[in-house]
């Protein structure tokens, strides 16, 4: 038989879970769907015909065909290089797994605008490499390398993160069977 105090915990929890989802939904409008919708207010502030003035202009093309190509890039580098870095982790015991895999998470703890000042101290034109760099003809920031090496660094832990645990979750059974 219930009594009167565990059917009120159990309203105060259905409350409190309640008032959760509440504040998570709050939270989702605030910060995910007002500024979404802000965008596309502003996109089509002027009509339909100045938007699509602005998307076919020149810089816009130029921008996303940058954007392809630092994509067309990126992600088969960060296939390649994750799947190998979370093999190696996932499969290995060696020296220097756990500076590997410190390496790895330092996007996550790292701004990026500590990130760019620090490619910008490698590769700029005062930058450590940056004589080499000019004195080859070979330009890393403000172009194409530059792009991809920043967007290679942030987002190459997310490809290595997620791949570890499945890797690691497979264990070695096939392995041994083979």
């Amino acid at each position: 038989m219930k009594t009167h105090s565990s059917v009120g915990r159990r309203g105060n929890g259905a409350l409190i879970l309640v008032v959760l989802i509440a504040l998570a939904m709050l939270f989702c409008l605030v910060f995910l769907l007002l500024p979404l919708a802000n965008v596309f207010v502003q996109a089509f502030e002027k009509g339909v015909a100045a938007y699509w003035s602005a998307l076919t202009h020149p810089d816009s093309w130029a921008a996303i065909k940058l954007t392809v190509l630092v994509a067309a890039i990126t992600l088969p580098m960060n296939v390649l290089f994750g799947l190998a870095a979370a093999w190696a982790i996932a499969k290995f015991e060696f020296r220097g797994k756990a500076l590997l895999i410190t390496l790895i998470d330092l996007p996550f703890s790292v701004s990026p605008v500590v990130a760019g000042l620090m490619f910008i101290v490698l590769f700029g034109l005062q930058g450590f490499f940056g004589q080499w760099l000019n004195d080859h003809d070979l330009r890393i920031i403000f172009a194409v390398p530059g792009i991809v090496l920043a967007t290679v660094f942030i987002t190459f832990p997310f490809v290595a993160r997620e791949l570890i645990p499945v890797m690691q979750s497979t264990g070695t059974d096939q392995k041994q069977a083979a």
